[in-house]
């Protein structure tokens, strides 16, 4: 029923523990794609020590993959199930959650179903308060216009999405280094609808130094070039007003700047935390609650 498709280069740290939280859902779990970029470490020897036939190691040593929306994409291309999932290598699956997803998607025509997550350390230990947001409503049915303001999907790992569906995107960006999969959620959400599954965690988002995320202190520049495909893209664009789009354009922006305000409360940074905030509500008035919200959060570790 699912292929999981986990991308990964250097993860020694957490690779095993990633392919064996897949591993353990059971038999809807059919196969599990690891796609190595170029690992320098034990990483291949890792994945090769797990001993179970649905794994499927996949490495770059014939070319191909070059970082992790390749991998992704290459990923893909091999999996035989109708559902997919794209687990990143430092994050892990809760138990149950991907028959719990199977589960709600019964017999609709979603194109994606989705749950929330909770955030750990590297060493696996819960970390902030999410939990307190407890069985909070998130956007279902049509949520292109909702997605075009902003990611709220946040991690691919929430959610499993139809493989038939996501082929019709052609996949994530490759020349976008940050929100590609924005992007590529966005172009799903225009196959079809979404079903939100309230109270279900379906994994553990890692935070520690060496994520993509974590790895460099980030600017709004970085999230440009994905807004301006977003918004190029003529799939997302047409039969809606050049005034819809600019208003969706602009909370998208407010978005991403209360974002990166949220990190910068998380940080103690929280001069350039205001900062954010102030630019955040000056690009987009009318979500500023919204915003001031989501920036709020992080003071208090949700």
């Amino acid at each position: 029923m699912i292929s999981v498709i986990i991308p990964v280069r250097n993860g020694e740290p957490y690779i095993v523990e990633a392919i064996e939280s897949a591993l353990a859902q059971g038999d809807c779990v059919r196969e599990v794609i690891v796609v190595d970029d170029g690992s320098t470490d034990a990483t291949i020897a890792s994945i090769q020590a797990i001993a179970d036939p649905r794994i499927r190691l996949f490495t770059s040593r014939g070319a191909r993959p070059s970082g992790v929306s390749g991998g992704r994409n290459f990923g893909f291309e091999q999996a035989t199930q109708p559902w997919v999932m794209f687990l990143d290598a430092d994050d892990r699956l809760r138990p149950g959650a991907c028959s719990a997803l199977l589960a709600a998607a019964g017999p609709s025509d979603a194109v994606a179903v989705y749950g929330d997550y909770e955030r750990i350390d590297a060493a696996g230990t819960t970390i902030g308060r999410r939990r307190l947001l407890g069985r909070r409503a998130k956007p279902e049915g049509d949520v292109t216009e909702k997605l075009l303001a902003g990611n709220f999907l946040v991690n691919g790992g929430v959610a499993l999405m139809r493989a038939e569906a996501f082929r019709k995107t052609a996949g994530f960006r490759e020349d976008l280094r940050y929100c590609e999969d924005w992007h590529a959620w966005c172009l799903l959400a225009a196959q079809g609808e979404f079903l939100y599954v309230p109270g279900l965690c379906v994994m553990d988002y890692r935070v520690h130094a060496g994520s993509t995320m974590m790895a460099k202190r980030l600017s709004f520049d970085d999230y440009r070039p994905a807004l301006d495909a977003i918004y190029a893209e003529p799939r997302l664009t047409k039969n809606r007003a050049p005034e819809r789009l600019r208003t969706l354009r602009q909370a998208a922006e407010a978005h991403l700047r209360a974002y990166l305000a949220a990190q910068a409360v998380r940080d103690r940074r929280y001069l350039s935390a205001l900062q954010g905030l102030v630019q955040a509500i000056i690009t987009s008035p009318s979500k500023a609650l919204r915003n001031t919200a989501l920036v709020g959060s992080a003071a208090f570790g949700i």
